[in-house]
């Protein structure tokens, strides 16, 4: 089904795990040296074209299941009960490895029950906002009561090759361009529970309705593979940001369909989190006000999998009365797919 609404389900709990250490977009134009002095590029041309500050990252060993994991421990500190988790989704691009499942290390640094179903789920940086929508299906048709979300990323393994291939290379400044996006890129971990609305004291923000929208023909525009023992990422980021958009806008007139919203509607809204200028076009776009968006870019980066839902908890975290307020969430993940949620009080 490409949309849907759900009345039974409410997010119960939500929270995120941030690494410490942090690297400014200064930072790493200063590891790039030889490539900055062979091109003659201007120091500060990073962040002036994402508007991206700063980005934080583990140490490249640190495993996802444990980034999650960390999440998830706020979480489970907050009075969720983990004998009463049915289901447990690991949502992020980055895993432990190929088998088992990175939600099977979550589960049991987090000693949940043996009653609950565990898997991951992975769409570039809309698995989180996938595993939202699977997860309430089931919810809403009985199969589980709650379920916790989480991912874990880490993009310091692709940032540090990054930086070799660029300061090794004989590339041109337009052969450079492929890997411009993977400097973007941060780390962070989110955990959320949801659970069947008559389960959740107090008021809590619903899961309402939902619209999803796809085309691989643009499949092509990001691609990302381990080669070896490190990753390796390029994307034609004009492309995709104009790829993207357009997905999105066809998003949006379903979601307003399923929703009966209009731009007027939202009183927050949380995009996915690449940049200043792919912020500027979507709203622009949709016809949405800028002033509602709440953005973490500028200090995270692109964290993918957990950015859009990192957002959102910072932004309730920041104002908790958004808790109570209409808001959307709108991901779009390389392949090329975006799916829209409204949440309501």
């Amino acid at each position: 089904m490409s949309s849907g609404s759900f009345q039974k389900v409410s997010i119960e709990k939500m929270a995120y795990s941030l690494p410490e250490e942090a690297f400014s977009s200064e930072d790493l134009e200063s590891e790039l040296e030889l490539l900055y002095n062979r091109l003659n590029l201007p120091k500060g041309r990073l962040e002036l074209m994402t508007g991206l500050k700063e980005r934080r990252f583990w140490p490249s060993d640190y495993e996802p299941s444990s980034a999650s994991a960390e999440a998830g421990e706020k979480l489970l500190a907050m009075g969720v009960d983990k004998d009463e988790i049915d289901l447990l989704i690991h949502s992020s691009v980055c895993r432990d490895r190929l088998e088992p499942a990175t939600a099977s290390y979550v589960h049991r640094k987090l000693n949940l029950s043996s009653k609950t179903q565990i898997l991951d789920i992975s769409n570039a940086c809309l698995g989180f906002i996938n595993s939202l929508i699977l997860a309430s299906g089931m919810i809403e048709s009985g199969q589980i009561k709650r379920a916790m979300i989480v991912a874990g990323e880490n993009g310091k393994p692709l940032v540090d090759r990054t930086l070799k291939i660029l300061n090794h290379s004989t590339f041109s400044r337009k052969e450079i361009k492929p890997f411009f996006a993977n400097l973007t890129i941060g780390a962070g971990a989110v955990a959320w529970t949801i659970a069947r609305s008559d389960l959740v004291s107090g008021h809590a923000p619903k899961i309402s309705s939902f619209a999803c929208e796809t085309d691989t023909s643009h499949n092509h525009l990001c691609e990302g593979d381990s080669e070896g023992d490190e990753l390796v990422m390029q994307t034609n980021s004009e492309e995709l940001l104009h790829a993207g958009i357009s997905v999105a806008s066809r998003v949006w007139d379903k979601f307003k369909k399923v929703s009966n919203w209009n731009p007027e509607t939202p009183e927050l809204i949380v995009t996915h989190q690449v940049g200043k200028a792919h912020t500027k076009a979507i709203f622009d776009k949709l016809n949405l006000d800028i002033a509602k968006n709440h953005s973490t870019f500028e200090f995270l980066g692109n964290c993918g999998s957990a950015s859009l839902p990192i957002t959102y908890t910072h932004a309730c975290e920041e104002k908790h009365d958004r808790l109570l307020s209409p808001a959307v969430l709108l991901g779009i993940g390389s392949g090329l797919s975006s799916i829209m949620v409204s949440i309501n009080p």
